[in-house]
């Protein structure tokens, strides 16, 4: 620890930290364009600029120097820094003066009006007037893709978004051109940029140079209700913000979660509001003759209970999607084994996952932030750039502190990070496994659904969990065994355990033709039900699942409802409801507990607070919100020990089109846009 005097006050900080981080310690405040604490330094806007006693008679950048380096007083007094003295207040105002010369100074017409950088620190730090009257530079917009709009006649060329494309996000999409007066932040060729994570330049862009495409022009950030909530596009469980007018949303922003995304979110997340909007199921609807009409919620009761009570019970299932919160899937599972049914199952992709190995054997053990302190890595079936971008991200934030092997067994894909590549499938895990042996450290090993939703897949679960145990990933004191979901909600429902009981059919015999009469479907979007079944689709959008239903429950989108869902971690969130459903649809638990009534099987709860607490009380791990539990491990060795027959076949990720996985996203018209060009790049790539 190295002790400072900072404006008079007396602080011990670390040795590594930087003047600017020192200075915050004590409590002062220092402004910054260039500098942010998760990339690496510039030291070119010189807007933290303070006096260091002893030091050479003009200001020093506060981010460029470590506090090891300052000289302590002539009789080893702690060196002294001044942040509000005469020579650094002109400094400020003159480096605001400059970096002013070339602003168009446009705040009433930027969307980064009322959230800038620049005017705050204008406001706070600058000058009231400027002795420049010349020309402004002019810098012609570039296109750079349908996220990111670019105003370029704004930007003080702090390199934020080039540092963040580079070291964060592992492409290589943004860089500077030209010197002095010429130089410009572009994509060199005016390409659309390729990253799933672009967007966090809009956030990090310090003036309103780098703002967000779809949302342009559309609000004010003082017109916007706030609501923090969780994301549900994949299993990361990203913290996010959901800014609402109105009954719309108008845009999603991250949340600082450093266990999580830190403060980072997929494109996907932030930019498929406007999938909420449409193609929405709004009120009920039934089928009749062969086409659906819109029906009263009395009419879409009566008809399901006129099938349901003219069928066995053995003769009724239930899915559950990918989106699904934890309250409404405890609601369905409640409802279906009252009717007598045992056909339960939210694993539509066929993944052999099973809460009998415990919860060890389906959870990312060691949590996210765990991947920086693993020492090696092995993936197996998975994409994990296309299935959970944050976590791929984690995964170069540890490789590029060096030191850090990454196998793959799979997909040879760009991953952002170079790795081994060990072959495509089975086999090649099967010959590692014999070779493999401990070699100390913290080795991880992630099991993507690639490996997991075929048919060979308990066999390959369970010679993943030798592997492990092989490598000395599962141990008392680290548990490196993890699994990569790519939906929502299944790790919640694993917990649930909604899967087929006793004698119970799974999702793969339910579609079987001839093996139902009556299916419901909650949110289950991903699957092709044949014909024969009567199927009632409680959802939002008319996706897949609405096509096929015979009768149509309007549900609410994860914005518009308070729910809990289980990331792909097993740490238990809860999103709060931004704004209301649309039209005649409901919360999807207060649905299914009116349907429940009309069957005359009530369900023990009449308000969402009555749900959870016979939640909590049949599963108390729900009640603990943002923990990550330590799993009991016990069960891990006896799924090593299955064994199992496998095939020849490679593991291919589940997520082939990113932006399209799920009815939301496919809703959404920027997502759309984002897909084709994604496609059309990857058909230049295989040309």
């Amino acid at each position: 620890m190295t002790k400072l005097l900072i404006d008079g006050i007396e602080v011990d900080v670390p040795a590594d930290y930087t003047v600017l981080q020192a200075c915050e310690a004590a409590g002062a405040e220092i402004p910054r364009f260039c500098f942010h604490e998760r990339l690496s330094i510039a030291g070119n806007c010189r807007m933290c600029l303070v006096e260091v006693k002893g030091g050479p008679p003009k200001p020093q950048a506060s981010c460029a120097i470590g506090v090891r380096d300052l000289r302590p007083g002539p009789n080893g007094e702690p060196p002294v820094v001044l942040t509000k003295s005469p020579m650094v207040k002109k400094a400020r105002e003159g480096v605001m003066e400059f970096l002013l010369i070339n602003h168009p100074l446009d705040c009433p017409i930027c969307d980064q009006g009322g959230e800038c950088d620049l005017q705050d620190q204008a406001m706070a730090f600058g000058a009231d007037t400027s002795r420049y009257a010349e020309n402004k530079r002019a810098v012609e917009d570039k296109y750079i893709g349908p996220l990111v709009k670019t105003s370029m006649n704004r930007c003080i060329q702090c390199t934020r978004c080039v540092r963040f494309t580079t070291e964060v996000a592992g492409a290589s999409d943004l860089g500077a051109i030209g010197r002095g007066e010429d130089m410009e932040i572009t994509t060199y060729l005016e390409q659309a940029m390729a990253s799933e994570l672009q967007s966090n330049v809009v956030d990090l862009c310090p003036v309103g140079a780098l703002t967000s495409k779809p949302y342009q022009n559309k609000a004010r950030p003082w017109e916007l209700s706030k609501t923090e909530s969780i994301d549900v596009m994949d299993a990361v469980g990203s913290a996010i913000r959901v800014d609402s007018r109105g009954k719309e949303v108008m845009r999603i922003l991250p949340r600082l979660n450093e266990a999580v995304n830190e403060e980072w979110i997929s494109d996907k997340t932030r930019h498929v509001a406007d999938g909420l909007k449409t193609q929405r199921l709004d009120r009920p609807y039934l089928r009749e003759n062969g086409r659906l009409r819109p029906a009263s919620w009395t009419e879409a009761f009566a008809a399901i209970v006129d099938k349901v009570k003219a069928v066995a019970p053995d003769r009724i299932g239930a899915i559950a999607g990918d989106l699904a919160a934890v309250e409404e899937m405890f609601a369905l599972k409640a409802l279906v084994v009252s009717l007598g049914s045992t056909n339960l199952d939210a694993r539509q992709d066929g993944s052999v996952l099973h809460p009998k190995f415990g919860r060890a054997s389906y959870t990312l053990n060691a949590g996210i932030a765990g991947i920086e302190e693993a020492t090696s890595l092995l993936i197996i079936g998975a994409n994990p750039r296309r299935e959970a971008p944050i976590l791929n991200a984690r995964i170069r934030k540890r490789w590029l502190r060096g030191d850090f092997k990454v196998s793959v067994v799979g997909e040879q894909a760009d991953l952002t990070y170079t790795y081994d590549y060990l072959g495509a499938g089975p086999e090649t895990l099967s010959d590692f496994v014999k070779s493999a042996e401990a070699k100390g450290g913290k080795p991880m090993v992630l099991v993507g659904q690639g490996a997991l939703a075929r048919q060979d897949g308990a066999a390959v679960l369970s010679l993943a969990a030798k592997t492990a145990q092989a490598l000395g990933a599962v141990t008392a004191e680290w548990n490196g065994f993890g699994v990569i979901h790519t939906a929502a909600s299944r790790v919640g429902a694993l917990d649930l355990g909604f899967v087929p009981g006793e004698g119970g059919k799974d999702v793969a015999a339910m579609l079987q033709p001839g093996a139902l009469d009556v299916l419901f479907l909650l949110g289950a979007d991903e699957i092709e039900v044949p014909a024969g079944a009567f199927v009632i689709y409680q959802g939002t959008h008319g996706d897949k699942g609405a096509h096929r239903a015979d009768v149509i429950l309007p549900g609410a989108a994860y914005t518009e409802k308070s729910g809990t869902y289980v990331n792909t971690e097993g740490r238990v969130q809860m999103g709060d409801r931004a704004t209301f459903p649309p039209g005649d649809a409901r919360e999807d638990w207060a649905i299914l507990r009116a349907l429940s009534a009309v069957l005359g099987k009530t369900l023990p709860f009449d308000s969402l607070a009555g749900l959870r607490k016979a939640l909590y009380e049949a599963h108390p791990h729900f009640a603990a919100l943002d923990v990550l539990a330590v799993n009991d491990t016990a069960g891990l060795g006896d799924l090593a020990g299955l064994g199992g027959q496998t095939d020849r076949s490679g593991f291919v990720s589940p997520v082939t089109d990113f932006y399209q996985t799920n009815p939301i996203a496919r809703a959404s018209a920027v997502m759309a846009e984002c897909s084709a060009l994604a496609s059309g790049r990857m058909r230049q790539a295989a040309e």
